[in-house]
């Protein structure tokens, strides 16, 4: 097995960047959702509330973030180390965690690019965020603003496999691409749904070792083509068909990052993917 794609997601819930090779830090990715737009309540809003967030490409680079969208500016921000200090939540009912504000040049950008007041608000210490449910022991549990877990893995097999439902089924909407379900690394020669049998067990990609720590419960994002911004039925309907256990509906592998003294840990397309025990 193989690294096929990495991604990153600079700004929750906006466009990702496909990365050749990434560092892995104990929360995730280097530079994955690390940049949150929250409303006046300062909860989190992402594809769920506005569907064209799909068009903005947010470009991270050494300290600081651009913003761009069709018919707005690029707007260059600095991280706001000295910005206001606030509270904010990903999603209502999950803990607070602390952040910096951008300021109002980055509201007002937001504020044009979705009519509405919001804020945009940047996490420099990710060790005051915590993963909200226990993780196995060996686990950092600092978490950036994933929605419950650092890193997602998706298998190039299950989605031909998902894709080969969609077309026995007659559909119009496959076949499906591979950044519906928005993960972090993509990998190929494993077997269609293997990942579900890692679950509770190290995996070595690259130079970084990680745990399975359940399969991904897919939401009503997964249904928003990613370039459009259309909503569809699928992937969700087959899910709930062929993938549905218990209230989810799965797709992908959800990790945790092993704390682990040493080097820098990397990981790059092309690595070798161990399941190691």
């Amino acid at each position: 097995m193989r690294v096929a794609s990495i991604h990153t997601y600079p700004l929750k819930g906006c466009r990702r960047t496909d990365r050749d090779t990434a560092r892995v830090e104990p929360w995730g990715l280097a530079g994955d959702r690390r940049w949150l737009i929250v409303d006046e309540q300062g909860i989190g809003l992402t594809q769920r509330q506005h569907r064209e967030l799909v068009t903005v490409r947010a470009v991270s680079r050494p300290g600081g973030l651009t913003l761009d969208a069709p018919g707005l500016a690029p707007l260059d921000l600095a991280e706001p180390t000295g910005g206001e200090e606030i509270q904010v939540r990903v999603f209502r009912g999950r803990p607070t965690a602390p952040v910096r504000a951008a300021g109002p040049e980055a509201d007002e950008w937001l504020h044009r690019l979705l009519g509405r007041a919001a804020r945009l608000v940047w996490l420099g210490d990710p060790t005051g965020n915590r993963v909200p449910w226990p993780v196995p022991a060996g686990s950092g549990a600092e978490l950036s603003f994933a929605d419950g877990s650092p890193l997602l893995l998706a298998n190039t097999a299950s989605l031909d496999a998902f894709n080969g439902w969609l077309l026995e089924s007659g559909s119009a909407e496959g076949p499906l691409p591979m950044d519906r379900f928005r993960p972090n690394v993509v990998v190929s020669g494993a077997a269609p749904w293997a990942e579900g049998g890692w679950v509770g067990r190290r995996i070595r990609i690259g130079g970084a070792v990680f745990h399975g720590v359940g399969e991904c419960g897919r939401c009503l994002v997964a249904t928003i083509d990613q370039e459009t911004g259309e909503r569809g039925r699928e992937p969700l309907w087959m899910l709930a068909a062929r993938r549905k256990v218990g209230q989810k509906l799965l797709f992908g592998l959800q990790m945790t990052v092993r704390a682990e003294p040493g080097e820098a840990r990397m990981i790059s397309v092309g690595d070798t993917v161990q399941v190691l025990d």
